[in-house]
């Protein structure tokens, strides 16, 4: 069987992968838009099939992140004590912060009409509306995979906590929590398109235990590597002997992954094309685990409640 690592490694490749997928049914569906009037061609069709296709790999991708916390517990010979099942479907359709999924995806459509009717030139308007898409659908479709992971984890009491695994190529500000070891509760801090993911604790040696240093993957780059992760002078100041952690500010751009707490663009409640769901934004796993403050049972009775878990 694989070793833990190694499923990381897979896990962190297949949700990728999932993501290059599911943007690219996204081009589909945008490259339909009329360039004039992309409001009333995305609301005559276009939004559902974006809106189908994000949702099925939001659920994919919650199915294989409940799957692969399994299999780390099975690599790892653990004795799972699992109170309930994830809920992969129960994750798709919404977005991280909780509101219905079709209002964040019509956010940049909205942006899109608003700036040609500003005057600006369509193509570059649609330049635009393609990176704020193409962000906000890797980031809900990963979000639903670490999500998932967390919720599973919080589910099976033999589960302590989990380190924080990056993939090559990461950021400087994910580089430096490389390692970083947290509790079941603690939410996942991940910025636009993170591909991080966690990496499931049962001991507690494991538990006191950072097993990555955010140093050594600096020194594993070549100096160019450096340069473009951490900017020019921050890699210079790093390898002067300053503090890594430091040098970087960790927290600029970050958000907790499932929470309420999510302030990245395009996840304004301003704005959108068309709304069909609840104004009412859901209550997700990490606002849970928040309000439970560390109490288990009090943890999975909601996530059950909420329907997160079964």
């Amino acid at each position: 069987m694989a070793g833990v690592d190694e499923l990381a490694r897979t896990h962190q490749r297949r949700q990728q992968t999932l993501v290059q997928r599911s943007v690219g049914a996204m081009l589909r569906g945008l490259s339909l838009l009329s360039r004039d009037r992309p409001g009333p061609s995305w609301t005559g069709g276009v939004d559902e099939q974006v809106l189908a296709a994000v949702i099925a790999a939001q659920r994919e991708s919650a199915r294989d992140g409940a799957a692969y916390v399994r299999q780390v517990l099975r690599a790892a010979g653990v004795r799972s004590r699992l109170a309930g099942r994830v809920a992969s479907g129960a994750l798709a359709g919404t977005a991280s912060d909780g509101r219905a999924l079709d209002s964040l995806l019509g956010y940049p459509i909205a942006v899109a009409v608003r700036n040609i009717e500003n005057g600006m030139d369509p193509d570059v308007a649609f330049e635009r509306l393609i990176r704020r898409m193409a962000m906000i659908v890797a980031t809900q479709v990963s979000d639903a995979g670490r999500v998932a992971a967390g919720v599973a984890m919080a589910a099976d009491r033999v589960v302590l906590g989990y380190e924080r695994i990056v993939s090559p190529g990461a950021c400087s500000r994910c580089i430096i929590l490389a390692g970083t070891v947290y509790t079941w509760s603690d939410g996942f801090e991940r910025h636009p398109n993170c591909t991080c993911v966690h990496r499931p604790i049962c001991t507690v040696e494991d538990l006191r235990t950072r097993h990555t240093d955010p140093k050594a993957i600096f020194d594993s780059l070549s100096r160019e590597e450096q340069d473009r992760t951490f900017g020019k002078a921050g890699a210079q100041a790093v390898r002067d002997g300053a503090n890594i952690a430091q040098v970087v500010n960790a927290r600029r751009g970050m958000a907790t992954a499932g929470g309420r707490r999510v302030t990245t663009e395009g996840t304004t409640r301003r704005g959108t094309a068309r709304r069909r769901g609840s104004p009412s934004p859901r209550l997700m796993p990490e606002e849970i685990y928040r309000i439970a403050d560390g109490d288990r049972d009090e943890a999975i009775r909601l996530l059950k409640r909420y329907g997160f878990i079964t």
